[in-house]
């Protein structure tokens, strides 16, 4: 069969999967996976150390990281999808009101059906996912990056499918794309029958390509194809706090949530040796605007990229950071909404009116005050692992996208034969 065919097949399994789902059956199942995930670690480690020995030399250190898996990430592994397993199930109705002919409306939601889902070269992505989708009572269709296809293909084979088997659920519920070329993505994001709904994670550029391709075909995408923090330092910002935060924002690179773009406002100015003190102990070079620079030429490297770069998925510069220099408050929230992603911003600053006019200035998906945008997580907010964070600029699911997110509303109305329009 062609990759397409088998692709449709996968997704023709998980359709006929979903109307077995159940909010008991899926949390058994989960539980079942947790412990297979300790029963299966040589296997899945074993997978694991071949995906890396083709990739070492190849890929750069941080997507090596984010492929690598040991004994304790493989606990977390298990952890998380017990925690998963423990969460409330989706409510399924809503609001219910009666209409003044007698008619009954209750507003409920309804699982999609079949959901893709494209995403890095992390193995631990496949376990989130599938998570999420069949909480959700939905079933999926999942494609990693071929570096970590080998480790996905035990998750899926030797710990997913088998735990939705011994509780009873069709085990096709997950289903995988299982060929390492770029191709599967695409064929992923074009079968608009079979799966109407693809979440879309990974660089911006590749991803981005994918979205358009999923519209042309009439696929809706989830896309998360764009990252990088923000953090403005007001005039009345603490050093204490600016170092902490600093730091705590810059603890890993290659994450999308990451501090990206420094704004400092031209009172806060006497902050940046603090910050360059900080960002030279981690190794992080900074780049800064011709405006920033008049700071400190000797430090501050001049920016060659556009202002909201993310230096995230520039695997030769990773270890960089963006520094801008700022007039004021209205104007370091228009960067952030405008030059930037729109994933998540924040602000240090001990004047409470100026934090609460920037985090209501400010549109992206996550606005903090005295936080690391690093917690633009959907575990960390929320409790549960995230498909992945959405930063379209429409109603739906906007920010970390969980199982709370991943249905559809039906309005269901009831009547006694009298009604007339």
């Amino acid at each position: 069969m062609s990759l397409r065919e088998l692709v449709a097949a996968e997704a023709r399994l998980a359709r006929a999967a979903v109307p077995h789902l159940n909010d008991v059956a899926v949390s058994h199942a989960l539980r079942e996976a947790a412990t297979a995930v300790a029963e299966r670690g040589d296997a899945i480690l074993a997978a694991n150390e071949l995906d890396l020995s083709e990739e070492e030399g190849v890929l750069d250190p941080g997507t090596i990281d984010r492929l690598r898996l040991d004994g304790p990430r493989l606990n977390a592994l298990a952890e998380q999808l017990t925690a998963m397993a423990d969460l409330e199930p989706l409510p399924r109705e809503g609001a219910a009101w009666t209409l003044p002919n007698g008619l009954a409306v209750s507003e409920l939601r309804i699982p999609i059906g079949v959901v893709g889902a494209n995403f890095e070269a992390r193995p631990n992505v496949a376990l989130d996912i599938a998570a999420q989708l069949l909480k959700s009572l939905n079933a999926g269709v999942m494609r990693t990056g071929g570096a970590a296809l080998r480790t996905v293909t035990v998750l899926v084979d030797d710990v997913l499918r088998p735990s939705l088997e011994a509780t009873g659920l069709p085990p096709g519920a997950v289903g995988l794309v299982r060929s390492p070329d770029r191709e599967g993505a695409r064929v992923l994001v074009s079968l608009p029958h079979e799966i109407p709904l693809v979440i879309l994670r990974g660089s911006g550029e590749t991803t981005a390509a994918l979205a358009k391709r999923a519209a042309e075909h009439g696929v809706r995408a989830l896309a998360h194809a764009e990252g990088g923090g923000v953090l403005y330092l007001h005039g009345s910002a603490a050093e204490e706090k600016v170092q902490h935060i600093v730091e705590q924002s810059l603890d890993r690179l290659g994450v999308c949530n990451r501090l990206n773009l420094l704004l400092i406002d031209h009172e806060a100015r006497h902050l940046l040796p603090c910050v360059l003190g900080v960002t030279a102990r981690l190794g992080i070079e900074a780049r800064a605007t011709e405006r920033a620079r008049t700071l400190d030429r000797s430090r501050l490297a001049a920016l060659d990229e556009r202002l909201g770069h993310e230096w995230a998925n520039d695997a030769e510069r990773v270890a960089t950071m963006t520094v801008d220099l700022v007039d004021d408050l209205g104007e370091a929230a228009a960067i952030a909404n405008h030059e930037t992603s729109g994933l998540a911003a924040g602000i240090v600053a001990e004047d409470e009116a100026a934090a609460e006019a920037f985090l209501n200035a400010y549109r992206g998906t996550a606005a903090f005050w005295h936080a690391t945008t690093r917690f633009t997580d959907g575990f960390a907010l929320t409790g549960a692992p995230e498909t992945g964070i959405n930063v379209d600029w429409s109603p739906g699911p906007r920010g970390p996208v969980t199982y709370r997110d991943l249905w559809l509303r039906q309005y269901r109305i009831i009547g006694d034969a009298t009604q007339t329009r």
